[in-house]
């Protein structure tokens, strides 16, 4: 019996014994590394528990079997760690920024955040992932000397940063979304480069967890079939291998033992070629990989082009499924509706937004309403749309 693969430790991993440290003075944690000490921070954060009911495809409530915001979180944890095992980064960062990263979405998914974005259209908008930010840094009330959780210099920079630099190709500090611009170290990030590498790791991490779930999350669902994706690049190889190794297993056998392989090959196809890059560019530190010209963290080409082919897959047969539009035009007539009611009728928050809103100016106010609506599960955005619009409701 063998152990699993742990690399040795490379020079341009993100070390927590050399954190830039924390925004607001702590004492450090005598069992803990900075690393681990955010991680715990994210896990026991009342945004983290409340993805549990936030939808990922399939608004919380159709089924129990169907992945959430929270589960989803947990599997790109997952597979952020192990990739960071393998080419030897620091483990509990890549994990740290994988079960952050979507703390910022709203209710019912993109279709929300699209919505709360119309709705903040004269207000500067909406962005998850700069809703995440503020979530971290002013939303999360726990602490007796400070607002937000208080994360290290590296988690933060991770989670703004996790898909590329901010400012590039003409693009200014006052282009970025107001919930990034708010957070008052912000220019401290180095928004001009490259995060570090778990946080490159963390970000595809996602991209694999959600491809592979909504395979078996459309297929569960009965939008198509495993004969409909025989055609898809990678895909259909491996769910036609599956059916020739195993010709009498059940289909639920079948597309739990594709989706595995599948996982498998993502992840082995992301560390050789991070693996590639890294003997190519030779980075010696992890402010190297910050300023590389390109990520060090990357799929291969060829699967870069299959992904692609998955992705548009997806999004006709499954994204695009009637049976989701319908869903996702209920939920954004349901956050419209909401946003309208409490921006006018501000008293019509429950405490303490109310308090807040009631004193703000009308863009201050938006910005308010807009966070308690981006905190709210899919069940609770519900029931609080029911018992404000219908009469005999129970309050």
């Amino acid at each position: 019996m063998t152990g699993a693969l742990i690399s040795p430790r490379v020079d341009y991993a993100s070390d927590p014994a050399a954190s830039r440290g924390r925004f607001q003075t702590e004492p450090v944690s005598p069992t803990r590394t900075p690393f681990q000490r955010d991680r715990d921070r994210i896990i026991h954060a009342s945004a983290f528990r409340r993805l549990k009911m936030k939808t990922q495809v399939f608004v919380a409530h159709e089924g129990d079997h169907f992945r959430t915001r929270l589960t989803h979180s947990l599997e790109v944890a997952q597979i952020a760690r192990s990739a960071a095992r393998t080419l030897g980064l620091d483990e509990d960062l890549a994990e740290a920024l994988a079960l952050a990263h979507d703390l910022g979405h709203p209710p019912f998914g993109h279709a929300g955040e699209d919505e709360l974005d119309e709705c903040m259209a004269e207000f500067e908008g909406f962005d998850h992932n700069a809703q995440t930010l503020r979530v971290v840094t002013r939303l999360e009330q726990r602490y007796p000397t400070f607002d937000g959780l208080n994360l290290c210099w590296e988690t933060l920079e991770g989670l703004v940063k996790h898909n590329g630099p901010l400012i590039k190709d003409g693009k200014t500090f006052n282009d970025l979304p107001l919930a990034f611009r708010d957070f008052e170290f912000l220019d401290q990030l180095e928004l001009d480069t490259y995060a570090g590498p778990e946080a490159q790791i963390a970000a595809l991490s996602d991209d694999i967890a959600y491809n592979n779930h909504d395979i078996d999350d459309g297929l569960s669902a009965g939008l198509f079939t495993i004969e409909d994706i025989k055609d898809v690049p990678l895909v259909g190889r491996v769910f036609h291998q599956v059916q020739k190794d195993y010709p009498l297993l059940d289909r639920p056998r079948i597309i739990s033992e594709a989706v595995r392989r599948l996982i498998g090959i993502w992840i082995n196809d992301l560390t050789a070629e991070t693996s590639r890059r890294a003997k190519r560019l030779q980075p010696k530190s992890v402010e190297d990989v910050r300023h590389l010209n390109e990520p060090l963290v990357a799929f291969s080409d060829e699967l870069h082009e299959e992904q692609k082919e998955l992705r548009r897959f997806l999004m006709e047969r499954m994204y695009r499924h009637y049976k989701v539009n319908r869903k996702r035009s209920q939920a954004k007539r349901i956050l419209k509706e909401l946003f309208a009611l409490f921006l006018e009728e501000p008293d019509t928050l429950p405490p303490p937004w109310n308090e807040a809103a009631q004193q703000a100016t009308r863009d201050a106010r938006a910005r308010i309403v807009c966070d308690y609506i981006a905190g709210m599960t899919d069940n609770f955005a519900i029931e609080e749309h029911r018992r404000l619009f219908n009469l005999d409701a129970m309050m």
